[in-house]
This record gives structure tokens, sequence and C-alpha cells, in this order.
């Protein structure tokens, strides 16, 4: 472009680079950005009454979740005597002390407890998730022999169930009545499970799956050396319902186990600190006559911990293939 003069004008690469809704006005303030068309207002950036609403909100969510375990965490640290002093439990911490998971670990109930928990959780997280791999495999095969009367019992499952009383006639008819198989068989698979590793199956890309077969893999071989390596994000996410689902199991220990011996760390969390029943072996649940006080409230805040720990752990892990696992697999098929 030419002036009348036969000129070429300089052009300012800063001044032109800079988007129009952004750049400067006349008076050299910055223009505040136009909302686009193209795009919804959640995916704008939001205003400064915006940010401090959402800054209030989560705030109060996480405080929400953090005072509960503040709390539980700083009285199973407490002595008696600062919870007596706190009227119950402890929100600022005064003398601390370990003796409430010496105790509880000394006795030998919550620890025998705690390794049939973490036995229970890992056998049953291993066979639940290959048994749903599989399943979610044959599902997700259009070739598969009678793979959409099968789906249809599958979806039949989540609507409709057998009810408590069939169910234990039908554990209690293969033995497994006060054996640790009856809290891992009976929710061994979950159709829900099953049919989000189906609709992530379902969306691979099929020419791979093709590509492989004509280079004679069989489906077993397709199965552990293709598909498991692409599904890695939504086999965790489903390793991780499982696990957690077993760890915080207790009502089939209810129906099932009458050795307390073999009780999970679950049940007796809720026997010793719900219901207030005192632990054989462990010397603690007594009531204090002179002051009326459950002289138990620290061990009952470090059993509650020792139940926590374990998840809060395991999931930092998993939580990077969590939302891809869930939503990919949920919105295919």
């Amino acid at each position: 472009m030419t002036t009348q003069s036969g000129t070429t004008p300089e052009i300012d690469t800063d001044v032109a680079l800079i988007p129009r809704d952004l750049a400067a006005d006349a008076a050299g303030r910055p223009r505040r950005p136009r909302r686009s068309r193209h795009r919804p207002a959640w995916e704008e950036p939001p205003g400064k009454v915006g940010a401090a609403v959402k800054f209030v909100v989560l705030a109060g969510v996480v405080l929400a979740v953090v005072f509960p375990l503040w709390t539980v965490v700083v009285t199973s640290l407490s002595t008696q005597a600062e919870t007596i002093r706190a009227g119950g439990l402890v929100v600022v911490p005064g003398e601390l002390t370990l003796n409430a998971y010496k105790q509880i670990l000394s006795g030998g109930v919550v620890t025998r407890a705690a390794l049939v928990s973490i036995g229970i959780t890992a056998v049953g997280t291993v066979i639940s998730t290959i048994v749903s791999v599989l399943a979610a495999y044959g599902l997700s095969r259009p070739s598969s022999l009678w793979h959409r009367p099968i789906l249809f019992v599958f979806l039949i499952t989540m609507f409709f169930g057998a009810g408590l009383i069939p169910t234990y006639l039908v554990v209690s008819g293969l033995g497994l009545v006060d054996s640790y198989w009856a809290l891992i068989l009976p929710g061994a698979v979950s159709a829900f499970n099953v049919l989000i590793l189906r609709n992530f199956l379902m969306g691979l890309e099929p020419a791979i799956l093709d590509a492989a077969r004509i280079d004679g893999a069989g489906d077993w071989r397709i199965l552990g050396r293709v598909v498991l390596p692409m599904s890695r994000a939504v086999v965790a996410v489903i390793a991780l319902f499982y696990g957690v689902g077993y760890w915080n199991a207790f009502f089939n220990a209810i129906l099932y186990i009458n050795d307390n011996a073999k009780w999970p760390l679950q049940l007796v969390l809720r026997s010793y600190v719900l219901q207030g029943v005192t632990l054989p072996g462990s010397g603690v649940g007594q009531v204090d006559v002179a002051t009326g006080a459950v002289t138990g409230l620290p061990v009952k805040m470090a059993v509650m911990v020792l139940a926590i720990v374990p998840i809060l752990v395991v999931y930092p892990f998993v939580q990077r293939h969590f939302t891809k696992g869930v939503i990919f697999g949920a919105i295919k098929g």
C-alpha cells in the first residue's frame, strides 16, 4: 500500500501483532477483551468478580474437606487429657503423642484386620480387573459369539438384583460362608466397570487390530500386546474403583464372616468407633466412671486414620489417569 506521494508507510510490527480487542485506546489504556461469539461463556477468562467468587467457593470446598481430616488426625495424635479438655475432638493441637497408634498396633486386633483388608483388596482388585478386561474385550468385538445377549444380561444386572436372601443362599451353597472368598467373589465383577471398559475398547482404531491380526497375532496376543498398552488409563481407573470398593466394604463381612479373627478393618472400625464395642485383647474403649468420657477417643481416631491413609497414598498415582479414562470410556460407543 502506497500513499499519494508514492512512499510506502512504515508499519509498527509491535502494534500490528496485537489483537484489535487488546490494543490500547486513545488514552493509552488497554481495552478489555471482547467475548467471542464462537466460544461459550464458561471458556472466557473470568473478570475480577468472577475470579473472587470462584476463589471463595473453592476455598470453602477445600476447607470442608480438609477440616474434618485435620480434626481426626490431630485428635489421634492427642492425649486423653487433651481430648477431655477440648470436650471431644481436638482442633488446636496441644500435647502430641503416638500412644494411640502404639496401643492399637500392639493389641493385634487392628493389625490383623488391616492385613486382612490389604490382602482382600489386593487379591480382589487383581481378580476383578482381569475378569472385567476379558469380559469387556469380548463384548467389544462384533464377531464375538452371543456378545449382544451377554451384554443385555450385564445391563439387566445394573437395574435389577437377586436380593439379599438368594445371594446368601448361593454363597452358602458354594461353601463360602466364613471364608475370605465370600468377601471377594460375590462382588468380583461390576457391570458398570465392564461397560466403561467396553466403550473404551470400542473406540480403539480397528486398523491397528486388523494389522496385528494380519501379522498372525491371535486374540490373546492382541489383547496383551496391543489393547492393554493402549488402555492403561482406563484400566488404572477401573482398578482404583475396585480397590476402593474392596477396601471400604464391610457389609459382606457382616453377612458371611462369623469368626472375629477374619474381620476386615472396616468392620472393626464400624464395631469399635460407631457402636462402641470393646475390642477383644486391645484394652481400649472403656468408659471413665469419674468423667463419663470415653478413654479411647484418640484410639478411635487413630483407627480411622489407618483406614483412610492407604487410599490417600494410592490415589495420587492414579489421579492423572482418572479424568481421561472415565470420560473417554463414558462417551464412546
